[in-house]
């Protein structure tokens, strides 16, 4: 019988999946929490007057904005989610990538959108979007990943 339950919640195991979103740096939306994100990154340089945190890092600033009471109704979600990473906006100062070096053309998993000469790569099953000006990357934002979204809800 012990035998049966071992295999039985090892093929469970197996295929149960994880959704998470994208992280950067620890940092991952719909998981950690403000206190965290201090001591990951330090004390901001700023911070707005809706609660959105701003640090200065290698290459640029960094923007992490957090869930909300109005959020958390609005898409009726589990009321412990206020306070989590919403989103992680990074801005590159001095990037050189380009959709090309990071194969996002090739990458199926990506939306690409042109408007001008700004083309955004969006993939939402895990929640990353890039942004290219001039073809040049200059934002990349981490957000919820749709399915987490949804298990996330009451």
């Amino acid at each position: 019988m012990p035998t049966i339950l071992v295999i039985a919640v090892s093929i469970y195991l197996s295929l149960a999946t994880a959704v998470n979103a994208a992280s950067w740096n620890g940092i991952e939306p719909l998981k950690t929490r403000r206190d965290d994100v201090v001591k990951i990154l330090g004390q901001p340089v700023s911070e707005s007057a809706d609660g959105v945190l701003r640090f200065n890092v290698s290459g640029g600033s960094v923007q992490v904005s957090f869930v909300n009471e109005k959020f958390v109704a609005t898409k009726k979600l589990r009321p412990e989610l206020a306070g989590s990473v919403l989103e992680i906006v990074l801005q590159h100062e001095h990037s050189t990538d380009t959709a090309e070096s990071m194969n996002l053309f090739k990458n199926r998993d990506f939306i690409r959108d042109d408007v001008r000469n700004i083309s955004t790569f969006r993939n939402v099953k895990d929640g990353i979007v890039y942004t290219f000006i001039g073809g040049t990357l200059k934002t990349t934002r981490y957000t919820f990943a749709n399915r987490q979204l949804s298990q996330a809800r009451r």
